[in-house]
């Protein structure tokens, strides 16, 4: 494990002394896991905000992805007047931005104005809970995924204005692994990887991916709340840096249902508490798992239906589940298996867990919660884990399958008492008010596939 580099207070206080930083990026998750917040100016940031932080309006944890604020959060509502919710510094978290000129960011916990107590349904607390959670029975969760995205030759403006059709992607043919055309998209992705590692993000690689213009970068691995707050960092890096380039990127999970979707692979593994001893290997258990491994697996496949709403949150992450797409259809787990929703990988203190189920699309803080909690679920249960498939799981009948579009999620999620033992009445409803909200929007809508089926021939 690579420790981000850090930059103290007193050293990011001395910059902006210096004149070397004059804003300051107070951010914090939303729902979509976007980063939201204040630019802060650095004489500012001195005088007031570090010590008392941002207010911002509590709509932000509580809208939809147009930031429309949206009815039936216990949370927050016009009648309860749209207050204030504190956005103080986590000091641990300072970053310099080296593709924004004299800027650095630091990422911010959500606290009740009032009684100073954090934000239980902010994205950020509900993965510290999980963390806690698991450190109450002796154990630290590490955490590392794959996010992949789609590269455009288009800027945003004009792939806006083009009513985001006829799109050309950076590449003509799939690049998987393909050395000669990530070349051609070094430029940009050089950019990003460097940027990120300047920015204490550690980079492992970037590759060209299953689809036409679509990459990979890998981060290194660490505790679950960092490595989340890297996954929103390197996303809105990769954004920005590709508009500074001219160019545009995407991480919705299917872009096109021709081309193959977007993923977020979420790594998981326990560790003893102080982090030095990794607990998932067994040279002697059955498939090199120890016994823990097992109960944290079969807790991660038990809930993994009624969690799906964590790892795919949009309408658009179901069309990312296809036979033969690198997208699993099914929860089932196997030894190196991709075709199935759980692989086994890793050796020695590598051994862990490969989630397959996420989009790129997903909240990373609710990715890693729902990963997390599934598996203390199965450890405190003991569930038993069963022998690996071998095989095609796409084509099992055996396997339980991933629901296949959103309301089937909504209702899984709804339904599940495993979901309010894990997370809390609070955050079960929060998540699934969340969920509501994004497919009554879908059905507020005439669809291009609706107008070219039934104008003209019904």
């Amino acid at each position: 494990m690579t420790s981000r580099v850090e930059v103290s207070r007193e050293a990011l206080e001395g910059l902006i002394r210096g004149g070397e930083i004059d804003t300051v990026l107070m951010v914090f998750p939303d729902l979509q896991g976007r980063l939201v917040g204040k630019r802060t100016t650095g004489r500012f940031f001195l005088q007031q905000v570090a010590d008392g932080g941002t207010e911002n309006c509590d709509y932000l944890i509580a809208c939809d992805i147009d930031n429309n604020p949206v009815d039936g959060y216990r949370f927050t509502s016009y009648d309860q007047g749209y207050g204030d919710m504190l956005a103080r510094a986590d000091w641990g978290t300072i970053r310099l931005v080296p593709w924004v000129e004299r800027t650095a960011m630091i990422m911010c916990d959500l606290f009740d104005v009032r009684t100073g107590e954090l934000v239980e349904v902010a994205p950020r607390t509900v993965l510290r809970r999980q963390v806690e959670a698991a450190a109450a029975l002796g154990f630290l969760p590490m955490v590392a995924s794959e996010i992949e995205f789609y590269l455009f030759k288009d800027t945003y403006d004009e792939a806006h204005e083009k009513g985001y059709r006829g799109l050309v992607p950076h590449s003509p043919w799939l690049e998987d692994y393909h050395v000669l055309q990530t070349t051609k998209d070094e430029y940009v992705l050089g950019q990003i990887r460097r940027h990120l590692e300047a920015a204490g993000v550690p980079v492992e690689f970037s590759k060209g991916e299953a689809g036409r213009g679509q990459h990979e970068i890998n981060l290194d691995y660490t505790t679950a709340v960092e490595m989340a707050d890297r996954n929103s960092v390197y996303k809105t890096a990769a954004k920005e840096i590709a508009h500074l380039s001219g160019r545009s990127v995407s991480f919705m999970a299917k872009y096109d249902f021709s081309d193959t979707g977007s993923s977020c692979h979420v790594h998981s593994s326990l560790w003893s508490l102080d982090g030095s001893t990794a607990l998932f290997d067994d040279h002697h258990g059955p498939h090199g798992m120890s016994e823990l491994f097992r109960h944290y697996l079969a807790g991660q496949i038990a809930t993994a239906r009624e969690f799906s709403l964590l790892w795919a949150p949009t309408v658009n992450s179901y069309k990312r589940f296809q036979p033969g797409s690198w997208a699993p259809t099914g929860v089932g787990w196997g030894v190196d298996n991709r075709t199935l929703g759980f692989r086994k990988v890793g050796h020695g203190r590598g051994t862990r867990v490969e989630c397959r189920i996420p989009g790129a699309d997903a909240n990373s803080y609710f990715a890693f919660a729902g990963t997390i909690a599934g598996g203390l679920y199965g450890i405190r249960h003991g569930l038993e884990l069963g022998e690996p498939y071998v095989g095609n799981g796409y084509t099992a009948p055996e396997i339980d399958r991933i629901p296949w579009n959103l309301p089937d999620a909504i209702a899984l999620w709804e339904r599940s008492d495993i979901a309010r033992e894990c997370f809390g009445d609070d955050v079960h409803h929060h998540v699934l008010t969340m969920a509501k909200a994004e497919w009554a929007a879908f059905n507020q809508t005439v669809t291009d596939w609706e107008l070219r089926r039934y104008w003209e021939r019904i």
